[in-house]
C-alpha cells in the first residue's frame, strides 16, 4: 500500500484547521482560559495543536488510527490538568481524521466552512483534581450529577418561576411549639458533656 502524505500546499492548511477545530473544542478552551494547566496553559494548548500535527506528518504507522490520535488529544488535556468524559475527545478525534482525508485528496471545503463559522459558546467544564481520583464512584457520581443538575438550569427562568421553587425553611429553634401544639426536643446526647 502506498503511503499517502500531505502535499506542501495542504500541510499549512491542515495545520490551520486543527487550529480552528481545537479553538472550538469548550473544554481546552475552557482549561485554557481559566488557566488549569498553570500559567503556560496558552502553551501547552498550543502544544497540543502541534502534537496533532506532528501524529499525521510524522507518523511511520500507516494506517493512522483513531484511537492514537484520541491518546494524543487526552494526554494534551491531561496536561491542562483536565479530564472530559463527555465524548468530545472521540467528536473531536473524528473531526480531525476527516479533515486529513479531505486534506489529502485536496478538499479543503471543511476548513473553509470553520474559517467562516463563529465559534459556539464556551461550556462550563469542571477542572480535574486529583481529589477526583481518589473519591468513591458513587460519590462522584453523585458530585457530577449535582453539578449537571445546577449547570442545566436554562436561563429563561422567570421571577414568577423562581417565585414557586420550593426554598429549604429554617429549622425552629429548639424546644419550639408547632402549629398542633407539639414540642420539637432536641437530643441530648451532647448536652452537658465536656471533653
Amino acid at each position: 500500500m502506498e503511503t499517502r502524505r500531505l502535499t506542501a500546499e495542504s500541510t499549512p492548511l491542515f495545520q490551520e484547521g486543527i487550529g480552528l477545530i481545537l479553538s472550538r473544542w469548550s473544554a481546552l478552551t475552557a482549561a485554557v482560559e481559566n488557566e488549569w494547566g498553570g500559567r503556560d496553559s496558552r502553551v501547552k494548548a498550543d502544544m497540543i495543536c502541534s502534537d496533532v500535527l506532528s501524529f499525521f506528518t510524522e507518523s511511520k504507522a500507516e494506517p493512522l488510527y483513531i484511537d492514537d490520535l484520541e491518546n494524543v488529544l487526552e494526554e494534551g488535556l491531561l496536561s491542562l490538568n483536565t479530564v472530559v468524559e463527555d465524548g468530545s475527545i472521540e467528536e473531536v478525534a473524528e473531526k480531525l481524521m476527516i479533515m486529513h482525508e479531505e486534506c489529502l485528496e485536496g478538499n479543503y471545503q471543511s476548513i473553509e466552512k470553520l474559517r467562516t463559522t463563529n465559534p459556539p459558546p464556551v461550556a462550563h467544564v469542571k477542572p480535574f483534581t486529583e481529589d477526583d481520583e481518589d473519591d468513591d464512584e458513587d460519590d462522584r457520581m453523585d458530585a457530577d450529577n449535582a453539578t449537571t443538575m445546577t449547570a442545566d438550569v436554562p436561563n429563561s427562568r422567570t421571577s414568577s418561576n423562581l417565585a414557586s421553587m420550593p426554598v429549604d425553611e429554617p429549622k425552629p429553634s429548639q424546644a419550639a411549639e408547632a402549629e398542633d401544639g407539639w414540642v420539637a426536643v432536641s437530643s441530648r446526647r451532647n448536652k452537658g458533656r465536656k471533653n
